[in-house]
């Protein structure tokens, strides 16, 4: 069995600009269903999901960066204020914007799906 050499350097580089792949490959063959909602869901669950994983991960940066008393109590705000936006996004997508729920899972499924096609990529 032959694996992929393994460059951790650039693994987060490398799913940032594939996390935009898989959005717009996921939003392409959402247009095949010819509905704004079901397009509209992907798009909106994807984008949210990536604002998402970024802001996740600058926090964990600047957490690591200066592991201080005072960080670990940020992150925990900063937490608790991102959860609060991501629901309330979702709200507002699935309630007022009259977005498809399963096409706005499927979007929210952008990382996921990235972490599988990497994990895949690197095993074989």
């Amino acid at each position: 069995m032959m694996t992929m050499p393994v460059n951790d350097d650039r693994l987060l580089e490398t799913m940032a600009r594939q996390n935009w792949i898989i959005l717009t490959v996921l939003v392409l063959l959402s247009l095949f269903w010819q509905s704004l909602p079901v397009t509209m869901g992907v798009l909106a669950g994807g984008m949210l999901v990536i604002i998402n994983y970024r802001w996740l991960g600058r926090s964990l940066a600047k957490v690591l960066s200066d592991p201080h008393r005072g960080a670990e109590k940020g992150f925990k705000r900063n937490y608790l204020f991102r959860l609060l936006f991501i629901a309330c996004a979702m709200y507002v997508f699935l309630v007022r914007g009259g977005v498809h729920p399963l096409a706005f899972t499927a979007g929210l499924s952008v990382v996921v799906i990235n972490i599988m096609v990497i994990t895949v990529r690197r095993l074989y």
